[in-house]
């Protein structure tokens, strides 16, 4: 784990903890990690225990020495470091609870993809909302005509339009909710080899035209 979050040469700051710790306390973390594997290459960390100065941290990470105090306090209240003035004189040691840090990450990013999966709901249920409104919108023939050619149905598009045109694109007494529904129906309706009551309708619509001389 802490590999990802410091290197010998730079500093990695992990964005997530970035995010929720606060930046400045992430950079001092990712120095103090660093600073750790130095001590641990050299052979000379004690139970976890090594000491960094105020002016070493400031040279690496530009924090200064009341930057690098609310930064060191932030950490210590979330359970990622110990602190202890160690030695004569004495110095500020510094203790890395890993496995503190790995529980916080570990959760924080269930809780991250809990949010995220009900912001992608959200916006699901948002673009059904949207959709659903454009089916209430009146189409066009060319529309019609776009969705009759790809379910290869062999509805006649403009009569489709003319005849819900004409009843104001009521279905029964009931504005119509989906012309792609209504489509579908139509369908259906010429797959029937008895009368319907659209059919009825249509006929009844015709006669009229016909009669009318349209």
């Amino acid at each position: 784990m802490k590999h990802l979050l410091s290197s010998t040469a730079y500093l990695v700051v992990n964005k997530q903890l970035a995010r929720q710790v606060g930046l400045k306390a992430v950079v001092l973390l990712a120095d103090l990690i660093s600073k750790e594997n130095y001590f641990i290459i050299k052979g000379t960390i004690k139970e976890g225990w090594f000491f960094n100065t105020s002016k070493n941290i400031e040279r690496d990470t530009t924090l200064t020495n009341y930057q690098q105090k609310k930064a060191i306090k932030k950490l210590e209240e979330i359970g990622f470091i110990e602190t202890s003035l160690k030695g004569m004189p004495a110095t500020l040691h510094f203790k890395i609870l890993e496995n503190k840090i790995s529980t916080y990450l570990k959760t924080s990013f269930k809780e991250t993809s809990k949010q995220d999966l009900k912001k992608l709901k959200t916006n699901k249920n948002k673009e059904i909302i949207i959709t659903n409104k454009n089916n209430n919108k009146k189409p066009s023939v060319e529309e019609i005509k776009d969705y009759c050619l790809e379910r290869n149905n062999g509805i006649d598009a403009e009569q489709f339009f003319d005849f819900y045109e004409s009843k104001g694109w009521l279905v029964g007494k009931n504005k119509m909710k989906c012309w792609r529904a209504a489509v579908r129906t139509w369908e259906k309706r010429k797959q029937k080899t008895t009368t319907s009551k659209i059919d009825q309708q249509l006929d009844n619509y015709n006669n009229a035209k016909k009669h009318l001389g349209l």
